[in-house]
């Protein structure tokens, strides 16, 4: 058979080129009966429009954009980004879209391409990763048309759509495993507190001890920035005030919080005990494996994209929040046997 065409599929239907187009477009002016008998000649066939053409007739790029406002340093250095763009990457794979990333090397860099951000002749739609309080991109987007989603919580008032995980509730578990356990004196490393991620945690912390009638020092709560770096800093810190626990925000701080135990000559989990959030790949194997929080970063990127293309297909009221659960991974780094217990949203 001849390459599929618009024109082929309208001789084998008996019909003209434009009248497979208006089939194709769900547009009016053809009869059920002929339309019928299109879409037949469509499947028997196996004919996909052409991306490019079916956009055009639609008045859309197909193309979605990825903003992190972040260095492209942080970005290469954090693993979080590579499995948050592979759910997003396969959803739109699945969904015949192109993805876009942008990524700058500085705020003054980041600010000169919100305006390509921000352009429908560009994007149909965009995805904003690690907002942080002060970024004047969401703002932007809002007083714009641009159809949106966050990957987060958003810290700004609006109707806005978003996906994340349950980091109040994934906090709350993991320091209430540790109270269990008996830590009596359970040091938190925060992330940056200018995010929802890093409030959200903390909160969650703070809601452990509450719930069991412990009071929140401000001396065991230290703010770092979810770097490997940072964790050690900040761990160091938590060493002279004297802490038999340590959940950290993130497992890259925790990595580096087991680093500066280990040059403490402190025994983990003997001496102190150690949480992550994120569960990564090198959570499992590092020394000693890391208790974490596992949270479905890939399942959050596909999440956002399908939300995003709902949007796009059918607007945007009302907005759209998704909050996925999470899972307490137990390993050796706070003194319990391996294994996997689900969190749902309340728990604690």
């Amino acid at each position: 058979m001849s390459r599929l065409t618009l024109e082929r599929i309208g001789e084998l239907a008996g019909v003209s080129r434009s009248t497979v187009s208006r089939v194709i477009n769900n547009r009016e002016g053809v009869s059920n009966r002929v339309r019928q008998r299109v879409l037949k000649v469509i499947e028997e066939t196996g004919y996909r429009p052409h991306a490019a053409a079916r956009s055009l007739a639609a008045q859309r790029t197909q193309v979605l954009g990825l903003v992190i406002p972040r260095s492209v340093q942080s970005f290469f250095a954090d693993p979080y980004f590579p499995l948050l763009i592979q759910g997003i990457a396969h959803a739109c794979n699945v969904h015949e879209y192109t993805l876009s990333l942008f990524m700058f090397h500085s705020e003054e860099e980041e600010h000169d391409l919100y305006p390509r951000v921000l352009s429908r002749g560009l994007l149909d739609g965009v995805i904003v990763s690690s907002f942080v309080e002060e970024d004047p991109l969401i703002p932007l987007l809002l007083e714009s048309d641009m159809p949106f989603v966050m990957d987060g919580r958003p810290l700004i008032a609006g109707a806005i759509n978003y996906v994340d995980v349950d980091n109040v509730a994934g906090a709350r578990n993991a320091v209430a495993h540790l109270i269990r356990h008996g830590r009596q004196h359970i040091g938190h490393i925060s992330g940056p507190l200018n995010t929802a991620v890093g409030l959200d945690r903390r909160q969650g912390y703070g809601e452990a001890l509450a719930r069991r009638g412990r009071v929140l020092k401000d001396e065991l709560v230290v703010e770092s920035d979810f770097s490997e770096t940072g964790g050690y800093q900040a761990c160091r810190q938590l060493l002279a005030v004297g802490v038999d626990a340590i959940f950290a925000a993130s497992d890259k701080m925790a990595f580096g919080a087991l680093r500066a135990l280990h040059e403490a000559g402190r025994g983990v989990p003997e001496d102190v005990a150690v949480v992550g959030f994120d569960d990564l790949e090198t959570a499992a194997i590092s020394h000693p494996p890391l208790t974490t929080v596992r949270q479905p970063i890939r399942e959050t990127g596909a999440m956002a994209v399908e939300i995003l293309l709902d949007i796009v297909e059918n607007g945007r009221e009302p907005a759209r929040q998704s909050i996925l659960s999470t899972q307490l991974v137990i390993r050796k780094s706070c003194g319990a046997f391996d294994r996997t217990a689900k969190q749902g949203k309340g728990g604690g």
